[in-house]
């Protein structure tokens, strides 16, 4: 760096905020040495809020902390962030948690180790444009329906929509559109009839009156007035036998994670302009701080994964989806809050 350059707010504020953080590491000691530093991360759609604990531990440099070298790729849903870790490429997923049920049921074990998201913050609206006569769900048969990625949450959140309205997921077309600036132009253009996605994107489209909203998970009401009870969302969940054999690493992991939620606590709109990349504000400041509000309160506080928010999700899995046996599924086997509970000890979170 030149050093006649004047230092940003924003770096300096980043420097501080990794100083701070480093000063911290002699602790990573006491919980043993990290069996692997090197982390290959998948996520997808890292720009919505659904992951901005983990853009904040990012940019922050909690993950440099805690000794860990995190390296994110981002896929265009959470079900191709999950291929990624099926197929070998990636180790840790960033992605839904009732992934770990769908995954159990064919004999996949994956855990959950912490928290981002205590609501799914996901929002299923008609467009205006190409459905101005809309009535009621039923008329979505033979519609085409934009999801992030076909197989994630955003889809789950649409089965769950069309099936307690009687319709099937085979009575739509799903189309992936992302959770970007991609998913904005399939509506605005018309390719879709309607849409299930994340903020920021749908309060875009809702304040433009491009959208019609049927159902939403933004709030924690919305989320018990859809779901039937708590729902855990966004968490970083990994192969059972990843999590035994790299348990320092892991616990590396959450502790970021929390730390990121500690700092979102209390952070305002203005610090997280100032925080994540320019291009995710979607070229509006305004909207985007707007959407910031309306989800605030989806966001977890401690990383730890609610006991009654497993059996919510498993409930609504299995009310739409016949592969999925409640009396098969082993839900403690889903997830574990042994390492975000030493993580909120750790910050005071």
């Amino acid at each position: 760096m030149n050093p006649s350059f004047p230092i940003s707010r924003r770096t300096f504020a980043g420097a501080a905020a990794f100083g701070a953080a480093a000063f911290a590491c002699p602790a990573l000691h006491a919980q043993g040495k990290l069996e692997k530093t090197k982390i290959a991360l998948a996520v997808g759609g890292k720009a919505a809020f659904y992951y901005l604990p983990l853009t904040i531990t990012e940019q922050l440099g909690y993950f440099k902390a805690e000794g860990l070298e995190v390296e994110i790729s981002d896929f265009a849903g959470g079900a191709r962030a999950l291929q990624a870790v099926v197929g070998g490429s990636a180790d840790v997923v960033s992605g839904a948690y009732e992934h770990t049920i769908n995954l159990q049921s064919k004999n996949q074990m994956f855990q959950a180790f912490v928290l981002q998201g205590r609501a799914p913050q996901i929002a299923f609206g008609v467009s205006t444009k190409n459905m101005p006569n809309y009535k009621s769900v039923a008329d979505l048969r033979g519609k085409k329906i934009g999801v992030s990625a076909p197989g994630s949450s955003t889809n789950m959140m649409a089965n769950l929509v069309l099936s307690r309205a009687g319709l099937k997921a085979s009575d739509v077309s799903f189309i992936g559109v992302g959770t970007a600036a991609g998913a904005l132009a399939a509506l605005r253009s018309g390719q879709i009839d309607a849409m299930s996605n994340t903020d920021p994107v749908m309060t875009m489209l809702e304040q433009k009156g491009e959208v019609k909203i049927i159902s939403d998970t933004r709030t924690l009401k919305g989320t018990v007035d859809v779901f039937g009870g708590p729902m855990p969302a966004a968490c970083l969940y990994a192969p059972m036998d990843f999590i035994q054999k790299n348990p320092n690493t892991c616990q590396a992991l959450a502790n970021a994670i929390v730390h990121g939620l500690k700092w979102l606590q209390t952070a305002g709109p203005g610090d997280i302009i100032k925080t994540v990349p320019e291009n995710y504000l979607l070229g509006d400041r305004g909207l985007y701080l707007a959407s910031f509000n309306k989800v605030r309160d989806a966001i977890a506080l401690d990383g730890l994964i609610p006991d009654e928010g497993a059996k919510t999700a498993l409930k609504a899995l299995a009310s739409f989806d016949p592969s999925i046996k409640a009396d098969k599924i082993d839900l403690s086997k889903t997830y574990t809050n042994e390492f975000a509970r030493r993580a909120k000890d750790k910050f005071k979170a």
